[in-house]
């Protein structure tokens, strides 16, 4: 049976203490109210979860021009602060920590989830080949326009917008989506930025939006509870690039320089394979970050464990395992069997697949998982 005692090491994160390493991934539920205010079972769903070492909750759009789905949750008005607070002080009054991820799904979008029927925006005006989800069901994405310089700096200012209100809601700290395809990666990635100013072509200008949004952010909360999420070798929601090592390699070394809370980093997709060659890249890519290195994408208990005993990973996020397993941290402990996930209830629905999974029965703890 394998040691899994690294995962329940103490360790702190920035000034916060960590109990574990087991920590939540973001993961899109589609349960909020229409206009992105968080529903009362909400509170449930993550103040079960709370023995995690850190929840990271599901995307919060920052804007009303960041949606990308029905029934996200959004960060920007008082009903979206009112909630999440209500959310916030049960996690904290179970024992947890919990840092909210800030999102603008750029073109990854359709205009009818948008005000007044808007086009999306994006690093370029050629739409994805992705589907979203709307009240008609999934649909593909609508043509974006590309974000003119004044509408990067709305953009910048609704990233602020979204920080404080997090700040308010009484969030430990906040996590920059900049991974699967949306706005921000749309900038970085070459296969997507077509742009000819200081926003596209060369490394550094691609990289720009995203330090001007940390930037910005920094003045509302510490670089230490400031968190960002990246994946390089990511191809989801229509997204490439011709030399992720290189330029990821660029975009991680001077993130490093920030002295963030930590680089959450998406190794692969759920159900994707992972070659030796992108396993050797992740590698490489991972000697370029000198603080806190979250990984995400594929482990188990065993697996985690292995990584954060040989340095690979200071801590490891689970995402379907935390739907199906609100005592997530319990089990891989125990080596207890886990729940098997609905997939079904995944997107949208009631407290059916969302509050209803059972805790560990002590009589099952013998069972191996």
């Amino acid at each position: 049976m394998t040691d899994r005692s690294p995962l329940f090491q103490f360790v702190k994160l920035g000034d916060l203490e960590l109990p574990n390493r087991v920590l939540m991934a973001p993961l899109t539920r589609n349960r909020s109210e229409d206009d992105g205010t968080p529903v009362t079972m909400a509170e449930t769903y993550y103040s079960q979860r709370a023995s995690a070492g850190l929840i990271l909750t599901e995307a919060a759009q920052v804007s009303a021009m960041g949606k990308g789905y029905i029934k996200t949750p959004g960060i920007y008005t008082q009903s979206h602060i009112d909630g999440w607070k209500k959310i916030v002080e049960s996690v904290h009054a179970n024992g947890g920590r919990i840092f909210l991820q800030l999102w603008h799904v750029g073109r990854i979008s359709h205009s009818s989830l948008l005000p007044e029927g808007r086009a999306p925006v994006s690093s370029t005006d050629k739409a994805a080949e992705a589907m979203t989800y709307t009240h008609n069901g999934f649909e593909p994405t609508s043509k974006p326009e590309a974000l003119t310089e004044a509408g990067i700096r709305e953009t910048i200012a609704d990233f602020v917008i979204g920080a404080k209100a997090a700040k308010e809601a009484g969030f430990d700290g906040v996590e920059v989506h900049a991974a699967n395809g949306y706005l921000l990666e749309q900038f970085l990635m070459d296969g997507v930025n077509d742009r000819t100013d200081g926003y596209g072509g060369l490394p550094e200008n691609r990289l720009r939006l995203v330090n001007e949004i940390l930037d910005a952010v920094g003045e509302v909360w510490p670089a230490n509870r400031i968190g960002i999420r990246l994946s390089p070798l990511g191809q989801f929601n229509d997204v490439h690039d011709s030399d992720p090592e290189a330029h990821f390699g660029y975009f991680i070394e001077e993130l490093d320089k920030r002295g963030l809370a930590y680089m959450h980093m998406v190794e692969q997709a759920p159900g994707a394979e992972t070659d030796a060659d992108q396993t050797a890249v992740m590698e490489r890519l991972r000697a370029k970050w000198s603080g806190f290195y979250i990984v995400n994408g594929g482990y188990d208990g065993d697996s985690a464990a292995h990584a954060v005993a040989e340095g690979h990973a200071d801590a490891v996020t689970f995402g379907r395992p935390f739907i199906a397993n609100p005592d997530l941290p319990k089990r891989l402990h125990l080596h207890a069997p886990l729940n098997e996930g609905d997939g079904d209830t995944y997107y949208g629905g009631t407290e059916k697949g969302y509050i209803d999974y059972p805790f560990l029965d002590e009589a099952d703890t013998g069972k191996a998982a």
